[in-house]
């Protein structure tokens, strides 16, 4: 068997031992390292290579934002700002059809700009609204399906870990990623909040409404959210403008919500020792698989499997747009059943390279930027597609009486919005990178 034989067996195999529940660093660090050992022919280049990949990996820079942004996310939770968010916006619209709701997903997106994480951002606001939705008096279908829903906004709107890897897996600027990937973020949180108007306008039962705020009220809940806006803009907009780089802009974000968190007396030495070993936790399991990811992009380096597969569809003459909505169809359907960093690790550098080569009208920039966001985007509207998108057991989870059915009915019309906007994105680059050009 030669080495592309190799390489194209190498992807099943590796689909299957994840399938069978084996952690998917470490499958694909095995599969790397045993397919490097049969292209080298020996162990001794294999040897070689182990002394050097863990520290060549690790030891760049631009991977310490990762713990930073997952340390303030911690110190986000733990200085009460979901609940504050999710007061602030449930104060102005809490009282219209669908207001709570639509606050609940307003609240999704401001703690996903300070938290990156899906899974985490669905966990947190899951805990903090769904005991308001039920007092609301909201069916557990839609409760359900618009907390899965909104927290796939905590790796879209940045920052977002996701983001970070595929610019290090792509060499794209970071900034410009985080830019690119702001207005389709509102765009997805809008969507949503459309999806529940219409929600409640066909089945009126579905959703109650609470009592009006007065001003006084509402200025109160505005007071408790304003450091997070602040901290917002100081973290992207000093990244964006150049002011500092995105490692420090991460640094910055951690140690200012750290200060909010101490301030608001969320911080204890037992909370901040468990915010440290959490953010610990979540950083050797994304290390890992980096790891694992690095070992298996190696081998198909080697055999060059990428090289052949972008030179196989230019040849074919395959128009751009047919290769790229096989592409996003393929993230769709595994993104149900990979979380979403294995997913870019595993597939950006086979997948990369084809797109880079196909003429859409855009700079080489343009299109690696433009296609960064897609996937960022198919693979969030996996997070949610029935029957295993992960957001939708992590609000099984926390709601055991909505009934499995049920969470899936209630999700699929904001899998419908999700696809229509990715439709819109994929036919108007332009909605993507106009930031760019400022």
């Amino acid at each position: 068997m030669d080495a592309l034989q190799l390489a194209a067996w190498s992807f099943p195999v590796l689909l299957l031992l994840i399938f069978l529940r084996v952690p998917i660093g470490l499958a694909m660090l095995v599969i790397g390292l045993v397919g490097s050992w049969q292209v080298f022919g020996s162990a001794a280049p294999l040897l070689n290579q182990l002394k050097t990949l863990a520290y060549s990996q690790f030891s760049s820079h631009s991977l310490s934002i990762v713990p930073l942004f997952l340390l303030m996310g911690q110190f986000a939770t733990l200085g009460g700002m979901s609940r504050a968010l999710f007061k602030a916006a449930e104060a102005f619209i809490g009282h219209r059809r669908g207001g709570v709701g639509m606050a609940a997903i307003g609240a999704c997106a401001g703690f996903g700009s300070i938290c990156g994480s899906s899974l985490a951002t669905a966990a947190t606001m899951g805990q903090v609204a769904l005991p308001e939705l039920k007092r609301a008096g909201y069916s557990g279908a839609l409760s359900a399906g618009l907390l899965a829903a909104g927290g796939t906004l905590g790796i879209l709107i940045p920052p977002s870990i996701v983001l970070v890897i595929y610019a290090i897996l792509a060499e794209q600027n970071i900034a410009k990623l985080f830019a690119a990937a702001f207005v389709p973020g509102i765009l997805a949180a809008l969507g949503y909040m459309v999806v529940i108007n219409l929600y409640v306008r066909i089945s009126p039962a579905s959703a109650g409404q609470i009592e009006r705020l007065g001003w006084r009220d509402r200025g109160r809940a505005i007071a408790a959210v304003w450091p997070v806006i602040v901290i917002f803009m100081i973290v992207i907009g000093g990244i964006y403008t150049g002011i500092f780089t995105p490692t420090e802009g991460a640094a910055v974000g951690a140690v200012s919500t750290g200060l909010l968190a101490w301030q608001r007396r969320g911080l204890s030495r037992r909370r901040v020792r468990a915010a440290f070993e959490a953010t610990a936790g979540g950083t050797a399991m994304i290390f890992m698989i980096v790891l694992g990811a690095a070992a298996y992009n190696t081998f198909l380096a080697l055999s060059q499997l990428p090289q052949e597969l972008a030179g196989w569809v230019g040849d074919q003459g395959f128009a751009p747009y047919t290769v790229l909505a096989a592409v996003l169809l393929f993230y769709l359907v595994f993104g149900c059943v990979m979380d979403s960093l294995s997913m870019i690790l595993l597939t950006v550098p086979i997948f990369f390279p084809m797109i880079s080569g196909l003429d859409f009208g855009l700079t080489p920039e343009e299109t690696a930027i433009w296609f960064g966001v897609l996937v960022l985007i198919v693979v969030e509207v996996g997070l949610i597609t029935p029957p295993v998108g992960m957001n939708l057991f992590i609000i099984q989870s926390m709601a055991p009486d909505i009934p499995i059915r049920d969470t899936y009915r209630g999700v699929l019309p904001f899998v419908a919005s999700d696809l229509l906007r990715v439709a819109v994105l994929v036919g108007f680059p332009a909605i993507t990178l106009f930031v760019l050009r400022f």
